[in-house]
């Protein structure tokens, strides 16, 4: 029984290091950042920097008119939110700040434009952004070589 219990601790040692826990939180990172720049490259014009398909004006005015934003509001601060905060996501900067961005846009979805997707869409975002806010990005971000470069 020693062996096995032994076995486990060494296991769970591993699991939990710093290096593991920052590849899952990487892993985790990008993950996240994939859905929403994947969303708002729908909103752009093929093959331009952010330049917004006039056609999403008229989506959000018919398919989104649940939201309390006016479409000439919600339409740029939601392509340029879904750009803004997967990128900084996946360099790992302000890490905290971005997942708690995409945290509040999820609720936003979920409570305006799609009230039957929390399960399972919507809570595994929620669950993804809550574990990046509490423990940050991990190893392998930015915000740790910055808090490194700090301590010098």
């Amino acid at each position: 029984m020693n062996a096995i219990t032994r076995f486990y601790d060494n296991g769970v040692a591993v699991a939990g290091s710093r290096l593991v826990e920052g590849a899952a939180l990487f892993l985790l990172r990008i993950a996240l950042a994939g859905v929403f720049w994947r969303s708002g490259q729908t909103k752009v014009v093929e093959g331009s920097f952010l330049r917004i398909d006039p056609s999403q004006y008229d989506l959000f005015r018919s398919e989104f008119s649940g939201l309390p934003l006016d479409p000439a509001i919600a339409v740029p601060l939601t392509t340029f939110s879904e750009h803004l905060f997967p990128a900084l996501l996946l360099f790992g900067l302000a890490t905290r700040l971005s997942a708690g961005a995409l945290l509040v846009m999820t609720l936003v979805i979920q409570i305006f434009v799609f009230p039957d997707a929390w399960w399972p869409v919507h809570s595994l975002w929620a669950a993804m952004a809550a574990i990046l806010i509490v423990r940050g990005g991990g190893l392998f971000s930015l915000d740790a070589l910055i808090a490194r470069m700090r301590l010098k």
